[in-house]
């Protein structure tokens, strides 16, 4: 797979907002040197009234934020992040980031060649179980906008991708970069301009058929399937793939238990 050409600047905005225009013709597009976080600052303008659809990337994040709080931050050049914001309203919102990692890696990695995976419920990864390296993540915040003609939901849709493994990180898992699989020649705009168009057709998809739709492309690239679990809680169990609302299953000697919001962490082979 090999990087598109990069257009001069103003030909590129357009191309993003063309890839935007099935989801809003009106939509914004918003490029910054620097920030403290995408998420943060859609999610900001959200609790303001400002619920126009906005993807919103930036060269570098200061304050980068992932699941539960954790700490994200990028170096221009390094990364590339970016938040979608927009009304939002699928019949069900379960598996939506399963949903997104679905879009992400099947344009990315669209035979699969690559390893590129997916470890429940939000990160990209490269490689499988006690080999898996993080690539990147998922991190979906919403705001209730109450009003006419009825209450809605704005939605914010981050994404961090590595696109070299930084040197220095607190992640759980440890990093790698998308160049080490797509070539060195890789720049946050030509993933950017890649992704997007997926990423637009995969959320329309989502809100008429939600994650069942998404179902059997996640255990393509399940990379926690038949890996031994150890939750947050102490349990321990086996990867057994997820339900039809993304929810996480574990084979345990008590049986099948269902896992909706535990930390999960792959045990060695030999624990």
């Amino acid at each position: 797979m090999h990087p598109p050409s990069k257009p001069t600047s103003g030909r590129w905005q357009d191309g993003l907002k063309a890839a935007l225009q099935p989801l809003d013709p009106t939509a914004l597009v918003v490029h910054v040197p620097s920030i403290d976080s995408t998420n943060t600052e859609l999610m900001r303008r959200a609790r303001e009234g400002d619920t126009r659809t906005c993807l919103l990337w930036a060269d570098a994040q200061t304050a980068g934020r992932g699941r539960l709080g954790r700490q994200w931050h990028t170096q221009a050049g390094d990364a590339l992040t970016f938040s979608l914001g927009l009304m939002f309203a699928p019949q069900s919102w379960s598996g939506l980031s399963l949903a997104v990692g679905c879009c992400l890696v099947q344009c990315l990695d669209p035979t699969g060649e690559h390893g590129l995976g997916l470890k429940w419920p939000n990160d990209l990864v490269l490689g499988r179980a006690q080999s898996m390296r993080k690539l990147g993540g998922i991190l979906i915040e919403t705001v209730v906008r109450s009003g006419e003609p009825e209450p809605g939901r704005y939605a914010v849709i981050g994404v961090g991708l590595n696109l070299s493994a930084p040197s220095h990180t607190d992640m759980r898992l440890p990093p790698a970069g998308l160049r080490e699989s797509l070539g060195p020649d890789w720049q946050a705009e030509a993933v950017l301009s890649t992704l997007l168009p997926k990423l637009v057709f995969g959320l329309q998809r989502f809100t008429q058929q939600g994650f069942e739709a998404f179902a059997p492309s996640f255990a393509q690239r399940d990379a926690l399937f038949g890996a031994r679990l150890r939750l947050s809680n102490g349990q321990e169990g086996v990867a057994a793939g997820v339900d039809a609302q993304g929810v996480l299953r574990l084979n345990t000697p008590e049986g099948v238990r269902s896992v909706h919001s535990d930390e999960v962490s792959v045990m060695e082979a030999n624990a």
